[in-house]
């Protein structure tokens, strides 16, 4: 079975002879993309390819910072859909992806997600040209229509956390009731507009380079959980 120091191994196998190489993290919302992501990219960082050196080798660029902005949510009468593919800037994600893939300037700056806010933020991650990695994450890297086509041939190799779907449920609704959602609301965001999401992720799997399973993934959140 896959373990934790199996995909430390291959994500840095991805970086040959200098060129830098995307690394894409996929799943259903409540999945572990993110808290994979951090954690790889915190294991990485100490120990770079030879002939790199630098802690800056490896970024992590998350896909959320694309959400469109609840305003125009609401101008597009899409609010109650926030998350679903068609709320994202896709293309200006896949624009990012062209331009860290194309390696020509000395930083590229990524948008963050501020989830106390529930907003994008522009201009929050630098990506210096000393990183030769770099670890993005999101739901829809493997979608095939739309703008979202353009994202998959960007990526060295895209990955698919298979969590549990009973696990993923309760984290989501536990990620929800800590950003101001009571129990209700919480809980039927979750089977609903997340449910929708997460179906349409899933229908993607087949489509990964690699599964990361359950038992990774559930380690990964306790030791985070621990930490934190």
């Amino acid at each position: 079975m896959t373990s934790l120091d199996d995909l430390v191994a291959r994500a840095r196998s991805l970086v040959r002879d200098g060129q830098r190489a995307l690394l894409g993290i996929t799943g259903g919302p409540g999945a572990g993309k993110s808290t994979l992501a951090e954690h790889l990219v915190a294991l990485l960082r100490p120990v770079p390819p030879e002939g790199l050196t630098a802690r800056a080798w490896v970024a992590y660029v998350p896909m959320d910072g694309f959400h469109l902005a609840d305003a125009e949510l609401d101008r597009l009468g899409r609010r109650d859909r926030k998350g679903a593919p068609d709320t994202f800037d896709a293309a200006g994600y896949a624009a990012l992806l062209r331009r860290l893939r194309d390696d020509e300037d000395e930083v590229v700056y990524a948008p963050a997600f501020e989830r106390d806010l529930e907003q994008p933020v522009a201009g929050s991650i630098p990506v210096a040209r000393a990183a030769r990695l770099v670890v993005t994450e999101g739901n829809y890297l493997l979608l095939d229509r739309g703008d979202w086509a353009r994202v998959r041939p960007l990526l060295d190799e895209t990955w698919y956390c298979d969590l549990a779907p009973d696990e993923r449920v309760r984290r989501l609704v536990s990620r929800h009731e800590r950003f101001g959602k009571d129990a209700g609301a919480a809980l039927a965001w979750t089977l609903g507009s997340d449910q929708r999401n997460a179906d349409l992720v899933a229908a993607t799997r087949s489509r990964a380079d690699l599964v990361v399973p359950d038992a990774v993934l559930r380690a990964v959140g306790d030791r985070e959980a621990t930490n934190g």
